[in-house]
């Protein structure tokens, strides 16, 4: 990306200084999007207004991982002002707002303030430039001897100052920068400083700001009864004893199932229990969850995969070892469980559709409205709300594209709400994983590393509305072939979907010969991403193995960890500092053991000492150490949150994680069979920043992958018993 594409000059509709700039979406996917077609559009933009206002258009969304106070932060730093003092809206759904790697409007893999570091800072010290550069030329003064601070530029005297809001029709005549000064380190203000979080008032005062919150004048509300097995259709219904109820406005099916619309919401749920449809399940999912291991177990057996990665020779260190240590390891499907179910606001009038959604990918929200009525995606407009949890859930559509089909057909503002029930049942999941390790074993070193990963890709699923989405100008009956085009380009033309291999690909211990694979196979559940995605399930399966050969050649755990991964300052600086907090070399008290994992995710290096034990035939997890290296950091409250969020949604997977599918359908439905860890079960956490000057890292997913292990490496110290199934259990 060239200086003249990154930042573009534009006077704003009211005479203020428009910045438009880049925010080059997420790493790890390579693409040449941008510089070669000249195809590129700016994603966010800057604007500075004449009444002092400064604006700030948000291309990411706000799900509580804290891009609304990082992103304005950056910004705020360089352009010298307070971030508390910035304006800050949602962008909408729209092709200028794209993530230039992903080519889709999308948040996810822990990558909006990475990504966002240096284009962001760059763009507030261009305005702050150019603004001091407009004082100077009213003062005939130097811009060197001037200063920007607190939204005014000073003289050279120290005295006179001139605000923002008057310079800044002055400041986009001026030149944009070819090369801006940033701050450096010793003079940030917010940057790296504890300071709260810019939207923790309206969320801990119930401001509606959620999707869920959304009122519209004369809205009326939606429910939808969909089949319990996936692929199931309507075959017919009777909705006479509905009809019949106070409030009922109508009932119709749609492609997904039969929706009732009614004046207040608990009058639909009411209708819907007094439906009756019958499904034709004709070609619907019928799989249980031991079915689903034993295809798994199949495929691996008949199939070694595609190599993944390969270096030395495997199969002649095997042959050469003393011993060969195997082990597999099964992980079930997870559902989201996000606090605020899935829901959206649409209303259909004069030949367009607003919805207001919480959602992690607008622009595919305008496909799957596009797609379910008669509308062009140019005719469908998506307001961005905050979402109360997203975990990946919310980059699906699906109840987006519900809402539109209700809000086509009734014409007035309706609201769509998931219950929770639908919620857990009619999730796309995390999917069910398995994996075969071995390793060879010579003189008590580990001469090789074998990993094959059974399991599906995400992408598979993902494609149906994102291929669309790249395309919005593309007629609805290409939609189909775009998908399986991009899933044939996978790798070639599209990036290719590392959701299975994420986090084995990169195995960082030093041993010679390593063959990493992945064997494609699919048994039909609906799959999605899922908080920290491939790194979440293949963090169980290597790191849980690492301590398998630990045991099996007699070292410590950590100290064995620690010799084969001395040539990675990163992984030691963290393994090191996560063995100080616990104090590894004490003994753990009494009837408590400890546990120890390492994992590299999303360019954050983290690693986790669990101590628990077991009381009254229940797993305790007592202390969470962990140690972080995640560059340089912009806000330490939210990176703590955020590793600690991270940790207890990785224990809740460990310890209770479990969907399971009978019928192909799925047998849990609430908290109570889906339960998610409660405050008087979380242990305390201790999170320590590793100080840096590397640019920094995401920190919403990389606390997930290793406390699952972690906490099964515990387990294994107490009891001797090696889990290899998750959720862990009291006794094996």
């Amino acid at each position: 990306m060239n200086r003249r594409d990154f930042l573009k000059v534009t006077a704003g509709s009211s005479g203020g200084l428009v910045l438009s700039l880049s925010l080059p979406g997420c790493a790890g996917i390579q693409t040449d999007y941008g510089e070669q077609d000249g195809s590129w559009k700016p994603d966010a933009w800057l604007e500075l207004t004449t009444d002092d206002q400064v604006y700030f258009t948000l291309a990411r969304v706000e799900m509580g991982q804290g891009t609304y106070t990082g992103l304005t932060t950056l910004i705020a730093e360089e352009l010298g002002v307070a971030p508390a003092s910035i304006k800050l809206q949602f962008a909408p759904a729209a092709p200028e707002y794209r993530n230039p790697l992903y080519k889709l409007q999308l948040t996810g893999g822990s990558t909006s303030l990475a990504t966002s570091w240096q284009p962001l800072r760059v763009a507030g010290a261009s305005a702050r430039m150019m603004l001091v550069a407009a004082a100077a030329s009213v003062w005939e003064v130097s811009p060197a001897e001037c200063r920007a601070a607190e939204g005014r530029v000073v003289h050279p005297n120290g005295r006179d100052s001139l605000a923002y809001g008057r310079l800044v029709e002055l400041a986009a005549k001026h030149t944009v920068p070819e090369a801006p000064s940033l701050k450096p380190r010793e003079e940030w203000r917010y940057i790296g400083k504890e300071r709260g979080r810019l939207d923790a008032e309206a969320k801990s005062t119930g401001a509606p700001i959620y999707g869920i919150d959304v009122e519209l004048e004369g809205m009326v509300y939606a429910v939808v009864s969909r089949p319990a097995s996936y692929g199931a259709r309507v075959k017919s219904y009777d909705d006479t004893a509905a009809r019949r109820l106070p409030g009922v406005l109508d009932v119709f099916e749609i492609e997904r199932g039969v929706a009732v619309v009614a004046n207040k919401y608990w009058r639909a749920r009411k209708a819907q229990d007094a439906l009756t449809i019958e499904w034709d399940n004709d070609g619907a999912l019928d799989v249980s969850s031991d079915q689903v291991f034993s295809s798994y177990h199949k495929a691996a057996d008949e199939d070694p995969g595609e190599s993944e990665r390969s270096e030395g020779d495997y199969d002649d260190a095997q042959q050469g070892a003393e011993r060969v240590v195997e082990a597999s390891y099964e992980q079930p499907y997870l559902a989201h469980a996000t606090l605020e179910p899935m829901n959206a606001t649409a209303w259909y009038r004069d030949g367009a559709i607003e919805v207001w959604a919480p959602t992690q990918a607008p622009d595919l929200g305008r496909i799957a409205a596009a797609r379910v009525t008669d509308l062009s995606p140019d005719e469908v407009t998506i307001h961005t709300t905050f979402l109360g949890g997203g975990f990946g859930r919310r980059l699906t559509n699906d109840y987006i594209e519900e809402a539109a089909s209700v809000a086509y057909r009734v014409r007035e503002p309706v609201k769509l709400i998931w219950s929770r029930e639908e919620d857990t049942r009619h999730d796309v999941y995390r999917p069910a994983m398995l994996h075969r390790m071995r390793a060879s074993v010579s003189r008590d070193q580990v001469t090789g590393w074998h990993h094959q990963i059974v399991g599906p890709q995400i992408l598979d699923w993902y494609v149906r509305n994102a291929a669309p989405a790249q395309y919005p100008w593309a007629p609805k009956f290409l939609y189909g072939t775009l998908g399986r085009v991009g899933l044939m380009a996978e790798g070639i033309a599209t990036p290719k979907d590392h959701s299975a291999i994420e986090g084995a690909i990169e195995y960082p211990y030093r041993v010679p010969n390593l063959d990493i694979r992945h064997t494609h196979t699919d048994p039909g559940v609906p799959v999605s991403w899922w908080r920290s995605v491939g790194f979440s399930h293949n963090g169980f399966a290597v790191e849980t193995f690492m301590d398998e050969l630990a045991h099996e050649v007699g070292q410590d755990p950590y100290r064995f960890r620690r010799s084969l991964i001395d040539h990675e300052p990163r992984h030691l600086g963290v393994l090191d500092r996560a063995a100080q907090l616990a104090q590894w070399d004490s003994a753990a008290p009494e009837g408590r053991a400890r546990g120890v994992a390492l994992f590299r995710s999303f360019g954050t290096y983290v690693a986790q000492v669990v101590e628990a034990s077991v009381e009254f035939g229940e797993i305790r997890v007592h202390r969470v150490y962990c140690a972080v290296d995640c560059g340089q950091v912009v806000n330490p409250d939210i990176v703590r949150d955020q590793i600690e969020g991270g940790i207890i949604f990785g224990l809740t997977a460990a310890l209770y994680g479990n969907i399971t599918l009978e019928g192909g359908q799925v047998q849990q439905s609430n908290f109570h069979d889906y339960p998610l860890m409660r405050h008087d079960q979380r242990p305390e956490v201790v999170v320590d920043i590793i100080d840096s000057d590397e640019s920094p890292t995401g920190v919403g997913e990389p606390g997930v992958p290793p406390v699952i292990p972690a906490l099964g490496n515990a387990l294994f110290a107490l009891s001797g018993k090696r889990q290899r199934s998750l959720p862990l259990k009291a006794s094996v």
